[in-house]
C-alpha cells in the first residue's frame, strides 16, 4: 500500500468510518428514545381498555401487558397517580428514565449505558401520554429487549456503513488513478524518456493534465526540459568550437613563430619609423603565441593559473591604447589615461593585458559602430584591500539583451554578429586572479567596467561569479 491510489484507499476506508462513527451514536440514541416512546404509546393503548371496561379479567390484563411489553401502567390525570396495569416485577427497579423533552447528551449518555450495561435490569420510564391523555405516563419494563433491539440496529448501521464505505473508497480509487495516478505516471514516463536523451527536443513534455496543479507542473518541467536543451547544446556547440579553435591555434601558433624569425631583421632597419613600430610589432606578435598556446592549454583542461609578479599598470595600459589607436587611426576617437606612474600590481602581466584589451576592444567598438566622436578613459587607483582598474566610454551603452546575459558566452554580444566572448573572457582572467570584474554603470550616455584585483594572498581571496 506504497501506493498513491492504495494510500487514498485506506485513508477513505478510514474517514469514512470516523463519520459513521460520529452519525452511530446519534443513531442508537435516537432509536433508543423512539424504541421507549413507543413502549408508552402502547402501554397507553392497553390501558384503554380498562377505561372502557372496569372489570377485565387478570387473563385479559397479563395479555395486554405482554403486548406491550411492559410489566405495569400508571397514568396520571388531574395529579391523581392511577396503576391503570400491574403485573408482578421480577427484581427492584434499577434505573428511571425521564423522556419528558430530555437533552441531546442525556440521550446519548442513557443510550451508551444502556448498550454497554451486560445485565438484564428493570427500568422505570416517564413519558408524557400522546394525544393528552393525561399528565404523564410511567411504565416499567426489562432492559434487556431494549438492549438487544439498540444492538440489532448498531449492527445494521455498522454493516451499512461498511457497505457505504467500500462503495465510495472503490470509487474515490478509480477517481485517483483516472485523474492523478495516471498523469503522474504519464509525467514520471516523459521524465524518464527525456533522461535518456536530453538533447532530443521531440522529448520535452507537452502538458495535457486536465488538473490545473498537476498541468503547472508539466509546464514548469517543460520550461525546465527546454532550457536544458537549449543548454545542452549549446554546450555541445562550444566542445566542437573548442576542438576547431585548438586547431586553428596549433597552425596559427606554427605561422607566427615563423614571423617571428623575420624580427630581427626588422629590428635592424634604420628606417627611424620600423625602428619606431618593430618593437610593438615584436610584443604583438609575441602575445599573439602566447594566446594560441594558452587556447591550446584550456582545450585540454583550463585557462593557466596566473604567474604573479609585480607589474607596472601604466606600462601595460600604454600597450593597450597603442595597440587600439591604431585601430581607430580613423576615426574620431580619443583615448585617456589616469594611472598614476608608479602603481604596481601583483598580476600576471599578459592576462592583465589580454582583460584590459577585450574591455578597451569592446568600448571601441561600441563607439565606432555609432559614427560618433567618442572617448575611452581608463583610471587606475588602489585603496587598503584592493587595487582597481576602470574602463569608460562615451558609447551609447549596452542593450538590455546584452546586461541580460552579461558575461555568458555567444549571448552578451552587443554588436551584430558579435560572440560576446571578449567579456568572458576578460571575466575569466580576472577571476584566475581571485578579483572581480563588474559593469558599474550604462546608459545612453556610455559603460563603465570595473576590475578589483585584491592585494590578499590570491589563494585566500574568494573567487567572484
Amino acid at each position: 500500500m506504497n501506493t498513491l491510489s492504495g494510500r487514498f484507499l485506506i485513508l477513505t476506508i478510514i474517514f469514512v468510518m470516523l463519520a459513521e462513527v460520529f452519525i452511530f451514536v446519534p443513531s442508537v440514541a435516537r432509536f433508543r428514545q423512539d424504541y421507549l416512546l413507543a413502549r408508552l404509546e402502547r402501554a397507553q393503548i392497553a390501558s384503554l381498555a380498562l377505561e372502557a371496561d372496569d372489570m377485565i379479567s387478570p387473563a385479559l390484563e397479563a395479555e395486554l401487558l405482554k403486548n406491550a411489553g411492559v410489566f405495569n401502567v400508571v397514568l396520571r390525570r388531574d395529579e391523581i397517580r392511577q396503576l391503570a396495569l400491574s403485573s408482578p416485577i421480577p427484581s427492584p427497579i434499577y434505573q428511571t428514565y425521564d423522556m419528558r423533552d430530555p437533552t441531546s447528551m442525556t440521550l446519548i449518555m442513557d443510550a451508551m449505558r444502556t448498550i454497554l450495561d451486560g445485565e438484564d435490569r428493570v427500568i422505570r420510564v416517564i413519558g408524557n401520554p400522546v394525544q393528552d391523555g393525561g399528565l404523564l405516563i410511567e411504565v416499567t419494563m426489562m432492559q434487556y429487549p431494549l438492549q438487544e433491539a439498540m444492538w440489532e440496529y448498531g449492527r445494521n448501521v455498522l454493516i451499512l456503513s461498511a457497505i457505504i464505505s467500500i462503495i465510495t473508497a472503490g470509487l474515490l480509487f478509480v477517481a485517483v488513478q483516472v485523474f492523478l495516478v495516471r498523469p503522474i505516471k504519464g509525467v514520471v514516463g516523459s521524465m524518464q524518456r527525456y533522461a535518456a536523451a536530453p538533447e532530443d527536443a521531440r522529448r520535452i513534455i507537452e502538458p495535457g493534465a486536465g488538473v490545473r496543479e498537476l498541468r503547472d507542473a508539466e509546464e514548469a518541467l517543460q520550461s525546465m526540459q527546454t532550457q536544458l536543451t537549449g543548454s545542452l547544446k549549446q554546450k555541445d556547440r562550444l566542445a566542437q568550437l573548442g576542438g576547431a579553435v585548438a586547431k586553428v591555434s596549433h597552425d596559427l601558433r606554427n605561422i607566427l613563430t615563423s614571423a617571428q624569425l623575420f624580427t630581427d631583421r626588422i629590428e635592424s632597419s634604420e628606417d627611424p619609423l620600423v625602428k619606431r613600430m618593430a618593437p610593438k610589432l615584436v610584443g604583438s606578435i609575441t602575445r599573439a603565441v602566447n594566446l594560441c598556446e594558452t587556447t591550446l592549454a584550456f582545450g585540454k583542461v583550463d585557462e593557466p593559473a596566473p604567474a604573479l609578479s609585480r607589474v607596472n599598470l601604466s606600462q601595460i595600459v600604454n600597450d593597450v591604447i597603442d595597440s587600439e589607436r591604431l585601430a581607430a587611426a580613423d576615426y574620431a576617437l580619443s583615448f585617456a589615461e589616469d594611472i598614476p606612474a608608479s602603481l604596481m600590481l601583483r598580476a600576471d602581466g599578459e592576462q592583465l593585458f589580454r582583460a584590459i584589451f577585450n574591455l578597451v576592444r569592446n568600448a571601441r567598438q561600441a563607439i565606432m559602430a555609432t559614427g560618433q566622436p567618442g572617448e575611452i578613459c581608463i583610471k587606475g587607483f588602489e585603496d587598503d584591500g584592493a587595487w582597481w582598474i576602470t574602463v569608460s566610454d562615451t558609447g551609447p551603452g549596452l542593450p538590455a539583451r546584452a546586461r541580460e546575459h552579461l558575461f555568458q558566452p555567444f549571448q552578451g554580444g552587443v554588436r551584430k554578429g558579435g560572440s560576446g566572448l571578449g567579456l568572458v573572457i576578460a571575466a575569466d582572467l580576472v577571476r584566475g586572479h581571485g578579483g572581480r570584474l563588474e559593469l558599474q554603470r550604462t546608459d545612453e550616455s556610455g559603460t563603465t567596467f570595473a576590475i578589483q584585483l585584491p592585494k590578499a594572498d590570491m589563494t585566500l581571496a574568494p573567487a567572484a561569479e
